[in-house]
């Protein structure tokens, strides 16, 4: 069983209630984060007692935040993924590009590269030719 086939169970962030991705950008002290929320604002978000022991949360992290109804400039946190959870939900095209700290949500072939690395069947086999007629004209010379 190749690890790229099981399915991983995750929680994701309910839009119901305010809860929103964000990454932990600077551990302030005394349980408090200052993250990079998906709506692009930055907040000071607080660690509740019930988690500061359970999930430490570092620098880099992916994290649920729910803004306050009352001071929107602070949050609290809700939950941290770990690295596994964070890939996926990356690969997945789960994640706003804001919080994407893989860059795998992004499509591969959606850049503007016109085609530049595609080389045609008749460009290789004119190459080949070339370096052939290149490569018996420099033996003909040695003998």
């Amino acid at each position: 069983m190749e690890s790229g086939d099981e399915k991983i169970r995750v929680k994701v962030p309910n839009e119901r209630v305010n809860e929103m991705f964000a990454i932990a950008d600077q551990i302030l002290g005394g349980r408090r984060i200052r993250a990079i929320c998906a709506d692009g604002e930055e907040r000071i978000t607080r660690i509740p007692g019930k988690m500061r022991r359970r999930q430490w949360v570092r620098e880099g992290d992916l994290i649920i935040i729910q803004p306050w109804d009352f001071q929107p400039s602070k949050a609290d946190v809700k939950m941290r993924y770990t690295k596994t959870q964070a890939l996926y939900l990356s690969r997945k095209g789960v994640l706003p590009e804001i919080v994407d700290i893989f860059g795998m949500g992004r499509d591969e072939h959606s850049g503007d590269d016109d085609g530049i690395w595609d080389i045609g069947e008749e460009e290789v086999a004119s190459e080949v030719a070339s370096e052939e007629a290149e490569t018996e004209d420099e033996s003909t010379d040695e003998t």
